[in-house]
């Protein structure tokens, strides 16, 4: 799950109500005493009443998303928070603000570049080789998309938004499955927290990343299989880039919301989210140890969210998302201490299970997906627990395989594309485009005979575990799509789901059922309880996901629990 990462301008959308923009005004074009806000309409309440509660509170808005309620409001007033809370036409408003820039490394994801001693990996794969670097791509053994490609490698109409910090469509392995048409930046650079802006508008052209992140998860789930880099669990299906993260790894709810909203708007038929929504881990209706501003921030993002991904699923979209990289129980979740991770300090909140949620992976429709290293178990950092994961899939796990020669190495990860520029900025890569000595081991360069080069790069993370699962999603529309209306292509996403969790491959509670992770050098907070039987468990969920049972086995009729 990305999280650093556990890592304005006019976007066009013309099926919403009005243009949708990250901030509603450039980056660098508000005064100091300018603050931004994403505030909520309450249910039912009509666009015009909204806008004059909004007036009311001394609010501008300058965006607004009228699918579900949503407007992005700038004010000068320091009392708009509580101004909008009180009325009793809007949930609330959330702002964002500023504490600083965030560093890109991920302690979680890039684990292997904080090691001082590093051990050359070897590939855990022995996948056939449809592309050179397959055969480090255990993951897509392990889920047998290896084998599921001969059936259905994906179809060109089966469309899968990254809902993410963008794709790098230059990359060889991903351009040509690229949807130009499709694709679209919701989020604004931020200076203060992304660096300066590329653009003067502040708004990334479609086909770029600066933050990575994306462009791996993308590479996942549809690197084409064209002799070249390597290829993904769907190798055929369309990639469309929907930018709702910023560069830095913060992902805010405007354009989360807005993007989702478009996806249903253009008929996607999946959406990968490997993200949570900033600044709260655990958004919380009424958390004592908050303020009465940010429980009504906290229950701004809360309705805001579920509304989207209800938006999403009714018009057909198949939504899934990584678990988290916090390695807990969903359903007995510790003290957070990490929120809020932007706009203020962080303080200890105690998190009460039942009205607190980590989004999107606890919101309605959400297929949650844990991640495994190459053994099989439970990759140490991810999270668990019978109440919200769906499936578990390969996320990787740098210590997997303690007492063997593959412990603490590269190749226990998830290999991916990853553009070039980031890899620059990380220092793993020279001005010239060569890869530094010392990097080798975890950084590959292929060029094409006319000289384009693609990079790849290991991460670990339910980020990584995620993209597997909605590759296997997308073979399944591929598979057992059909026709909807003059032009159209999908299938129910209820269906899908079904279908995912019937052909999981099951997989039992390790013994002993309370897994201990202090021999691979991990505290006894990393201890994690699996509960459940074979059928369904909080570790593996209804099982690991099966690419080839999944385009092999017949669809049943839909069962509604």
């Amino acid at each position: 799950m990305s999280k650093r990462f556990t890592v304005g301008a006019v976007a066009a959308a013309a099926s919403l109500a009005l243009t949708v923009t990250g901030l509603g005004v450039p980056a660098t074009a508000a005064p100091t005493s300018t603050r931004t806000f994403t505030v909520l309409a309450e249910d039912g309440v009509s666009t015009e009443a909204a806008i004059a509660a909004i007036s009311a509170a001394g609010g501008n808005v300058v965006s607004r998303t009228e699918a579900v309620g949503l407007f992005q409001v700038t004010t000068d007033r320091a009392d708009f928070a509580s101004r909008a809370t009180a009325s009793g036409t809007l949930v609330g408003a959330a702002e964002q603000k500023a504490i600083g820039r965030q560093p890109k490394l991920d302690p979680v994801e890039q684990e292997h570049l904080t090691v001082t001693a590093r051990t050359k990996g070897v590939a855990n794969g022995h996948a056939k080789k449809m592309d050179p670097l397959d055969d480090k791509l255990w993951g897509l053994e392990m889920i047998h998309a290896d084998q599921a490609r001969k059936i259905e490698p994906g179809d060109r109409r089966v469309t899968v938004g990254i809902l993410d910090t963008g794709v790098d469509a230059s990359q060889p392995d991903l351009a040509p499955n690229f949807n130009w048409a499709l694709s679209r930046n919701f989020a604004p650079d931020i200076e203060d927290v992304d660096g300066p802006c590329e653009v003067a508008s502040c708004l990334d052209p479609v086909g770029t990343d600066d933050g990575g992140h994306g462009t791996h998860v993308a590479g996942t789930i549809g690197a084409a299989a064209n002799g070249f880099g390597l290829s993904g669990v769907a190798p055929k299906v369309s990639l469309v880039e929907l930018k709702g993260g910023q560069d830095s790894g913060y992902f805010f709810l405007d354009p989360v919301v807005n993007a989702l909203v478009y996806a249903g708007d253009h008929g996607l038929d999946v959406v990968n989210m490997s993200f949570y929504v900033d600044p709260w881990l655990y958004n919380c209706t009424a958390n004592p140890a908050d303020s009465p501003e940010a429980q009504a921030e906290q229950r701004t993002i809360i309705e805001g969210m579920k509304r989207a991904l209800n938006y999403a699923h009714d018009k057909g979209v198949t939504l899934v998302a990584a678990l988290g990289n916090n390695h807990e129980d969903l359903g007995k979740p510790r003290t957070d201490t990490s929120s809020p991770d932007y706009g203020a300090p962080a303080y200890p909140r105690p998190i009460d299970n039942s009205s607190c949620w980590d989004l999107p992976t606890e919101g309605p429709h959400v297929i949650g997906v844990s991640a495994l290293g190459p053994s099989g178990k439970k990759s140490d950092f991810s999270n668990y627990g019978t109440e919200q994961i769906s499936v578990a899939a390969p996320g990787g796990w740098y210590r997997d395989g303690y007492g063997t020669d593959s412990y603490r190495t590269d190749a226990n990860m998830i290999l991916s594309t990853y553009p070039e520029k980031v890899l620059q900025e990380e220092g793993a890569v020279d001005e010239n485009g060569d890869i530094v000595p010392g990097a080798e081991s975890f950084v590959f360069k292929q060029c094409t005979a006319d000289g384009r080069c693609g990079y790849y790069t290991y991460l670990q993370g339910t980020s990584m575990a995620s993209p597997h699962a909605a590759g296997v999603a997308a073979l399944i529309v591929s598979r057992f799509g059909k026709k909807q209306g003059r032009d159209g292509f999908g299938m129910s996403p209820d269906l899908v789901e079904q279908h995912l969790y019937r052909t999981a491959e099951e997989h039992a509670c390790p013994e002993p059922r309370l897994q201990s992770y202090t021999t691979e050098g991990r505290s006894t907070e990393f201890d994690a309880l699996c509960e459940g039987g074979l059928n369904f468990n909080g570790f593996y969920g209804y099982g690991i996901v099966d690419a080839y049972a999944a385009v092999k086995s017949p669809l049943k009729p839909h069962v509604q629990p």
